[in-house]
């Protein structure tokens, strides 16, 4: 069975086309930069075939057109697109409507768009895929697989905000939490490593990314999550400040004089490590400058690596120990410096770094010492893999 899997973002559309049940990606690329002239459309066959090219992509449809017309020009990859049987779609929020994954229909489509407000950069153009693909695709099977599901059975004193419970029972705010996909692929892999059972280990995994997600995962169940109603909870991540004190966000919108639609912008677009530094939503650019001096650039990485360790120590604290920490993401997986800094002076919680294995590490595999009684682990996360796999299972 050929499989599309699509995961339509804000400012990209990534997909990957995959033969179920064998697991074989066909090929895989993405388009970045939506609404630019040079927007960046790059392709991957499994053959080793590589595309790459910069040109104008104004939206989503045209992206995803895009996308189609590569996969059947001079029929590189498909005859035509009847080829493809299913599709599966990352749905980041449903609020507490999914548990799992569904078949996409009306009434799934209207209950992701009456989540917007609670995912505002992520559920609109989750839907503009699933819109777009119907439009294509009119009598393929579509598959939502939600981003907050794998967290669904989180303890009810660990989802409760300390507010009055109306609130929650008016509008279902309680913690959610996200990156749901990304960490069932990263405890799954994780354990594939360690030659042991899901079931059998508490894990913390930090998905440090453009978006950031701390996980304690205990004897094969999601116990707790960094990221809570919306993604802005928790770690502090690439333009989202993290966990603030509700009032300071009230005396800035007192002085500013700002509506609620201009501080939910600057909470998620302008703040993080983008924010504290003043230089970019780019990780990289940010440990660059911080080389050079610039003291903005240091102050926005050690807020980073302090959150993300506050986090580490409190989950292993509620789980009384662990056997393993995992990284992914763009950052987890490609910057040795944040991995470095993240497990320095772990030891009392059996974790040992080791520096050159950390820095030699070349895709994925173990960075902890051999006498480490935890182990460090770093695991290139496939999202798409999970999707084709949920989606393979629920048509079948």
């Amino acid at each position: 069975m050929k499989i599309f899997v699509l995961n339509s973002g804000g400012s990209s559309v990534k997909f990957k086309l995959l033969e179920m049940p064998a697991e074989r990606c066909i090929v895989a690329g993405s388009v970045e930069r939506l609404g630019k002239d040079d927007a960046l459309f790059q392709i991957e066959a499994s053959s080793g075939e590589k595309d790459k090219k910069s040109l104008p992509v104004k939206d989503h449809q045209q992206a995803i057109q895009l996308i189609f017309n590569s996969l059947t020009a001079e029929k590189r990859f498909l005859n035509n697109l009847s080829e493809i049987e299913a599709v599966g779609h990352r749905v980041v929020h449903a609020g507490e409507k999914f548990s799992g994954p569904v078949l996409i229909n009306d009434e799934v489509v209207k209950i992701i768009k009456d989540c917007y407000e609670l995912a505002p950069l992520h559920n609109p153009p989750n839907v503009a895929g699933i819109e777009l693909c119907q439009k294509y695709l009119e009598e393929v099977p579509m598959i939502a697989v939600f981003d907050n599901a794998f967290h669904a059975k989180i303890p009810d004193y660990v989802r409760t905000y300390a507010i009055p419970y109306r609130y929650y029972k008016k509008y279902g705010i309680r913690k959610y939490g996200f990156h749901g996909i990304t960490f069932q692929y990263m405890t799954g892999r994780a354990a594939e490593l360690l030659s042991r059972k899901p079931e059998e280990l508490r894990l913390i995994s930090l998905m440090l990314g453009s978006g950031c997600t701390a996980n304690a995962f205990n004897y094969g169940t999601s116990m707790e999550v960094s990221t809570g109603f919306t993604p802005l909870e928790g770690l502090i991540q690439s333009s989202r400040s993290g966990d603030i004190d509700p009032a300071a966000v009230l005396y800035i919108m007192r002085k500013e004089r700002f509506s609620s639609e201009e501080m939910d912008r600057i909470l998620n677009k302008e703040s993080g490590w983008k924010g504290i530094s003043n230089i970019s939503n780019d990780l990289q650019d940010i440990i660059n400058e911080s080389e050079k001096g610039n003291q903005l650039a240091k102050l926005a990485i050690e807020a980073m690596v302090h959150r993300a360790k506050k986090y580490l120590g409190a989950y292993t604290a509620i789980m009384g120990g662990i056997e393993g920490l995992i990284f992914s993401g763009g950052v987890g997986e490609n910057a040795p410096l944040i991995r470095e800094k993240i497990s320095s002076g772990l030891e009392y919680l059996g974790l040992r770094l080791d520096k050159d294995l950390n820095y030699s590490l070349k895709g994925e595999g173990l960075i902890s010492t051999v006498d480490s009684r935890a182990k460090i682990i770093v695991v290139n996360t496939d999202e798409e893999l999970v999707i084709a796999r949920e989606t393979y299972q629920l048509v079948k």
